[in-house]
């Protein structure tokens, strides 16, 4: 009777552990997915067959994909708060985090992706994201409050300014180290920032100074983009809608066919493939905004072009303010390697920072860097930080001001 009995209790464990098994397959099976075809384009089928269960197997767990994905990013934020939680506070512990989330496989990849592609207002995590900033900003800012009361920073630091730089420019360090794992270490560059701002130290300059000129390439010229016809202009546009709402993945040509007003193979005469009309909405996109901000390079004396970019961000979020969509979308979904635009953008980074490098070194040249800085280091940096606040911005508009903080951020690197 006594081993019935022991035999009895220990059913219920044993099926509350296989559930658990279960489950955690799912998310795993499930955030994989996410990473590689982005939310929109995977299917409760999908996970089920990832994760080796049926349909209705998964669906005794989870009664939808989109409860799927809310746990994923509970699990993400659960660990994190763990985390922080066992390693006390201080303005130490940024460093400790970004090395910590940057040994956890796949963190980095999974957090961006679903981060950039939930900055759709009807994103089923994007309320969620969206209070993550703003937790993350009040956090940050009482940290930083409480190193200025301690004397660690110095006296007048702008805490809920920092607070919001620091945590934007870790957004975008992460998304840019998923195309430039190699030039782009996200541990280092946040402590070398902390160090900066504790007065501890400046960034050291990196081996081998002035960074390359960049050869005038254009985003237009990278892809073979032809302005000037009005029905690939009206296909660009319509897919740049769909693209935006949905993700590429999700999106198929016919949609984009009949939201254009004309048949599939129509299209496909304009563009051959789903990917080279892709390609070619990023880089009218890139060309579009270059144009409408009138940003010159080449040219420009470099000092007046780096004070002129707050309001020239101003102006994007005023004129199209879509375009920020669909590039935070389509930037995270592409960071992964076998997305049809991750090589774009993977140039289009290395082809963004040469150009911000060559006015740092310029503007140097000229005296008005602050001492102790490296062209290319502070290049990264102010791309990371600018597409930050721009993931920051599509979340919570009211709180964020894209062009004030980019202000201050250069107030600090040029005299």
């Amino acid at each position: 009777m006594g081993e019935v009995a022991t035999q009895d209790a220990a059913a219920p464990v044993a099926r509350s552990e296989a559930a658990q098994q279960t489950r955690a397959a799912i998310l795993d099976a499930a955030a994989a997915l996410f990473v590689d075809r982005g939310f929109g384009a995977v299917s409760l089928r999908d996970i089920a067959t990832a994760a080796g269960l049926s349909h209705p197997g998964v669906l005794r767990h989870f009664a939808s994909k989109d409860e799927i994905l809310d746990a994923v990013v509970d699990d993400l934020e659960r660990q994190n708060r763990a985390w922080v939680e066992a390693n006390g506070v201080g303005l130490d512990l940024y460093t400790e985090l970004a090395a910590h989330n940057a040994d956890i496989p796949g963190y980095t990849a999974l957090f961006t992706t679903l981060a950039g592609e939930a900055t759709r207002s009807g994103h089923p995590a994007h309320q969620r994201f969206r209070e993550r900033h703003r937790e993350l900003r009040a956090l940050s800012t009482a940290q930083f409050q409480a190193a200025l009361d301690d004397g660690v920073l110095p006296a007048g630091t702008d805490v809920a300014g920092e607070a919001v730089r620091l945590a934007a420019a870790w957004d975008g360090l992460q998304l840019v180290s998923l195309y430039l794992p190699e030039r782009v270490d996200v541990p280092t560059m946040v402590d070398a920032h902390i160090r900066r701002l504790r007065g501890m130290a400046a960034m050291e300059p990196a081996a081998g100074a002035r960074p390359p000129r960049p050869d005038g390439e254009s985003w237009a010229n990278d892809t073979g983009y032809a302005p000037g016809r009005a029905r690939r202009a009206r296909i660009i546009a319509d897919a740049s809608a769909l693209f935006a709402a949905r993700g590429f993945h999700a999106t198929s040509v016919r949609e984009i066919a009949e939201r254009a007003g004309i048949g599939k193979s129509t299209l496909l005469h304009h563009f051959s493939t789903k990917e080279d009309l892709l390609t070619a909405v990023i880089a009218h996109r890139d060309s579009s905004r270059d144009e409408q901000l009138g940003l010159d390079f080449a040219t420009a004396d470099a000092y007046t072009l780096l004070l002129d970019l707050p309001e020239k961000a101003r102006d994007d979020t005023r004129r199209e303010p879509g375009l920020i969509e669909l590039y935070s979308v389509l930037s995270a979904e592409a960071a992964a390697p076998a997305h049809p635009a991750h090589a774009y953008f993977g140039r289009r980074f290395e082809l963004g920072i040469a150009r911000f490098a060559e006015l740092f070194a310029r503007a140097a040249d000229d005296g008005h860097l602050m001492e102790g800085l490296d062209p290319e280091r502070e290049a990264v940096w102010l791309i990371a930080l600018w597409d930050g606040l721009q993931l920051q911005w599509l979340y919570d508009p009211e709180s964020v001001d894209i062009g004030d903080q980019l202000a201050a951020h250069l107030a600090q690197r040029l005299r």
